[in-house]
């Protein structure tokens, strides 16, 4: 078992409403069976990136020497191993996201072994019914988003979405630039980050209402009062979406209340497939889209692909928009986009095959492990 992290500079930088990535930054865990088969994970980095190289030390410190410990019936067993082995930990190093993230990365790259030792993709493996994921192109900065969204259209994208929370004006204008250039046959969503409060969020969801997104996501703190979306999702224009900076219960909770439209786990971030898996039955019971959330290199990006088409239903994968060397590099070649939809491929697992050589110059600290 091990891991590794890669770190790539972009000249483009990625904008939200809270802060900047200047560079993209992937934490990547494999490990290997006794036949020598690998299985590929990524664990969640983005922000701060400078935090990637902790999580993959987190990782071998705190998570590796537990799935080494002894043989497992599935991953779905390690990974509740793991959650109940870190719970204290998290509480007491205050750090429950970074070790909810590499214990994620684990479960993704556990899932990614199992579906290959049974010859079989791992979509097909948890359960669904069809490879075709329905997907939207996301991660639309403020600065001529209109520029970057074209060029997805002539990729096969049909559905974009636009980070917002730059101020009233700026953001009425890029809903107003994208829709003119995409034309109303386009689906157009917004993400404001956690920018704003409810009365804030209530004023913008009627002045963006006539551009016609689909949903606005991440309007308030996810850390904000239950009450507080509930009184927002009675109130907005938009339908609301969220789930990224989720974790455990809370997912519940927010689907019981009915504050949300969509919901938007992050496999690498919370629960990798052991964990997210069943979000998907709670989000149809509530009425809810699951629509995946990612914005990372390619391992994370086909599980989150895998994710959605095991769960089905209505909903798209999110395709972060950007260039990102570490998308290819680590995924291999992406199934194109055909009238906003990619059908996965039969490969056995996720089908990732990261170019380790090509990949090098970008190391910046790589752990592996064979025994505790």
């Amino acid at each position: 078992m091990g891991v590794s992290v890669y770190r790539v500079p972009v000249e483009t930088p990625v904008q939200t409403s809270f802060g900047m990535l200047n560079d993209r930054a992937a934490v990547v865990v494999h490990v290997t069976d006794a036949d020598g088969a690998q299985g590929w994970g990524e664990a969640w980095c983005n922000f701060p990136t400078v935090g990637a190289e902790h999580r993959a030390r987190l990782l071998m410190a705190t998570v590796a020497p537990l799935v080494l410990s002894r043989a497992w019936q599935s991953p779905s067993e390690c990974h509740a191993a793991i959650e109940r082995a870190i719970r204290i930990l998290a509480i007491q190093s205050g750090e429950p996201g970074p070790l909810a993230q590499v214990a994620a990365g684990v479960d993704i790259a556990l899932w990614d072994l199992v579906a290959q030792q049974a010859r079989q993709p791992l979509w097909r493996l948890l359960g669904g019914t069809s490879a075709r994921v329905e997907v939207y192109a996301s991660g639309l900065n403020p600065t001529q988003p209109e520029r970057l969204a074209a060029a997805k259209a002539q990729e096969g994208y049909t559905r974009f979405k636009l980070k917002v929370g730059f101020g009233a004006e700026r953001d009425e204008s890029n809903l107003a630039t994208l829709r003119a250039a995409l034309g109303e046959s386009a689906t157009l969503m917004v993400d404001a980050n956690q920018a704003w409060d409810v009365e804030e969020a209530v004023h913008m969801s009627q002045r963006l209402e006539s551009f016609g997104p689909i949903w606005l996501e991440e309007p308030l703190a996810a850390d904000a009062p239950l009450d507080a979306w509930v009184q927002l999702a009675r109130t907005s224009a938009i339908p609301l979406a969220s789930g990224e900076n989720l974790r455990g219960g809370d997912f519940g909770r927010f689907l019981a209340s009915g504050a949300l439209k969509v919901l938007q786990p992050d496999v690498a971030k919370w629960g990798g497939f052991s964990g997210c898996l069943p979000l998907g039955k709670q989000a149809a019971a509530s009425s809810a889209w699951l629509c995946p959330h990612w914005l990372g290199g390619g391992i994370g990006l086909l599980a989150s692909l895998h994710l959605k088409a095991a769960i089905g239903g209505d909903g798209y994968a999110e395709v972060d928009a950007n260039p990102n060397p570490l998308r290819e590099l680590l995924a291999g070649a992406l199934p194109p986009v055909r009238e906003g939809a990619i059908t996965l491929g039969d490969e056995p697992g996720l089908g990732a095959r990261p170019r380790i050589e090509a990949l090098r110059p970008y190391l910046t600290l790589q752990d592996t492990r064979t025994k505790t």
